[in-house]
């Protein structure tokens, strides 16, 4: 493998959560009174940091999101994963591949770490994630087009981030990847390849991810 580090984004990367967590924030928002269809979720939320909900809120309404927003959305969301929640197809292969093969890789995303926890322990990918492999935007206060949570987990790796790949399937993480100096992979199952702009190579089947990185 030509890289040190290979760095995943969990939703939508690793599980497939994103068509499950979308809905749900569309719902929760239209019926608090923001009226939000699935495709302005995924437009407007999908990888980024729960902060950038209650951001965009306010500035386009002038009103905050009530104080227990993020409690009742994520035990929602917790509880559609149980049901739900499965594994992007191809990502097991994936991992079994890079352990075989002794490279590094860890997860760094938007959710919280409870999120990742829950969502690998429904698909059975916690066996591939032990804590020092998982890192959050809680780690670091900012999140994704921000580069900070993509250097924080290349520096707890021991990794520079020119030696760093990121596996990412939304504008805001390509874009803080780039920011953070290294190469991107575009994952396009969700998200049209022209969206991915920053990436340098973009690929539609997880299969194909190991014959990026060799």
């Amino acid at each position: 493998m030509r890289y040190d580090l290979v760095i995943f984004d969990n939703d939508g990367v690793l599980v497939d959560s994103e068509p499950i967590s979308n809905r749900l924030l569309a719902g929760y928002l239209t019926e608090l009174g923001h009226p939000t269809s699935y495709e302005d979720s995924l437009r407007d939320y999908m990888g980024a940091a729960m902060h950038r909900v209650h951001d965009l809120i306010r500035e386009r309404t002038g009103r905050g999101l009530p104080e227990d927003f993020d409690d009742v959305f994520h035990g929602r969301v917790f509880a559609a994963f149980e049901r739900e929640l499965a594994a992007v197809p191809g990502v097991v292969g994936v991992l079994e591949q890079l352990a075989a093969d002794g490279a590094a890789y860890c997860v760094a995303s938007s959710g919280s770490h409870e999120r990742i926890r829950v969502g690998h322990r429904t698909t059975g990918l916690d066996r591939w994630f032990d804590d020092g492999r998982i890192f959050s935007s809680e780690d670091v206060g900012r999140g994704k087009p921000a580069p900070d949570l993509f250097l924080y987990a290349a520096e707890r790796m021991g990794v520079a981030p020119e030696r760093c790949v990121v596996v990412e399937d939304s504008p805001l993480g390509v874009a803080a990847a780039v920011a953070a100096g290294m190469d991107v992979v575009g994952f396009t199952a969700m998200t049209p390849a022209e969206k991915l702009g920053g990436a340098g190579k973009v690929f539609a089947d997880m299969r194909e991810l190991p014959g990026l990185l060799s």
